[in-house]
């Protein structure tokens, strides 16, 4: 018999024991809400979305980071609320890859807009990513939506902190060498989307 039938007749078993496939929620073990935080993290749309918010903010100055730092994780869980309430069928993955590439890209020109304008495009985003994520199998449990929430907050706290504190010399230059990095993803991104 030869080696790769031999190992195909050993793992077909295993494959007839294998669980119920869940799409897009990491599970951990440790219950929904570390499934939430874990999410967060292992999603790359979410996770440059936050980075590149928290840097955009932090560019702006510690004032508004401040009311971003409140903004986002409560457009998140509000936009998580609604995607569980009413979930789609449709596909938000341009809409999740366009937001945080916008957010790239700001960085990068390193745009100052008043603190209103970040704002709408905080709370934009953040209701955008979150409904994305409560309209998912079980992301919209309201535990795993308080880790998701939770995941946010934090690490756009500890982006924005150093961002507003890195606002001399080259410095500001890594953090716009930062944002045109999330805006190339988000071009890549776009590009292997458009080709299917």
């Amino acid at each position: 018999m030869k080696p790769r039938r031999a190992a195909a007749l050993l793992a077909a078993p295993a494959l007839l024991l294998a669980g119920p496939a869940r799409s897009h929620l990491v599970e951990t073990g440790f219950g929904a809400f570390y499934d939430g935080l874990a999410h967060v993290a292992l999603t790359p749309s979410d996770l440059l979305l936050i980075v590149g918010l928290a840097l955009f903010a932090g560019q702006c100055g510690a004032r508004t980071a401040r009311f971003a730092l409140f903004a986002l994780p409560l457009a998140w869980f509000v936009g998580g609320l609604l995607g569980a309430a009413f979930p789609t069928d449709a596909s938000l993955v341009v809409l999740t890859t366009l937001s945080f590439g916008v957010a790239g890209a700001l960085v990068a020109l390193n745009a100052r807009p008043p603190t209103g304008a970040v704002l709408v495009l905080v709370l934009g985003t953040g209701l955008l990513h979150g409904y994305f994520n409560g309209a998912s199998t079980d992301a919209g449990r309201p535990l795993a939506l308080a880790g998701a929430t939770t995941a946010a907050f934090c690490l756009f706290a500890i982006v924005a902190a150093q961002t507003t504190a890195l606002r001399q010399g080259w410095t500001a230059i890594a953090v716009r060498v930062g944002g045109s990095w999330i805006a190339a993803a988000g071009l890549l991104t776009l590009g292997w989307i458009a080709r299917g």
